[in-house]
């Protein structure tokens, strides 16, 4: 895997927040984001999890988490116009407002634009991806190490 975009939500528990809040599975987040080669998360996604985690932890969630950005080498990447309109393509296949399949909030698109741009897999904690055509950085990871068969 070449690059892998991050998502992270703040209605629910994402992999960047699971990671911050020492959920059961932020250890194989972060193997993940270990192993990739280089790793995005849009600065919308950023905003939105240094709201959620300063709304639950305060100022010293939001510093740890960006000594996690730095330590990891994340890139933060700028929403261009043309992230933004993939975004909104993205509210109108997948948004809550469609009522079916997956149900994208606003953060969400973000992160499902990102991966799309760079045509990268998606890291993501939950089914709302997986209803969509995004691929499983977790599952592209866990093929690509399975054993050969015999």
């Amino acid at each position: 895997m070449t690059n892998e975009a991050f998502q992270s939500d703040g209605s629910r528990t994402s992999a960047l927040i699971a990671i911050m809040q020492n959920e059961p599975d932020r250890r194989r987040f972060n193997e993940l984001i270990e192993a990739a080669a280089a790793t995005y998360v849009s600065a919308a996604t950023l905003l939105e999890t240094r709201m959620v985690l300063f709304a639950r932890s305060g100022d010293s969630a939001v510093l740890a988490l960006d000594a996690f950005l730095l330590k990891s080498r994340m890139i933060v990447m700028e929403v261009s116009p043309h992230i933004a309109d993939i975004a909104f393509d993205a509210y109108r296949r997948y948004g809550k407002v469609r009522g079916r399949g997956a149900v994208l909030n606003y953060g969400d698109c973000f992160s499902y634009a990102l991966a799309k741009h760079l045509a990268a897999p998606l890291l993501f904690k939950g089914r709302d991806f997986s209803k969509t055509d995004i691929r499983s950085a977790a599952d592209e990871r866990t093929e690509h190490h399975r054993p050969a068969d015999p």
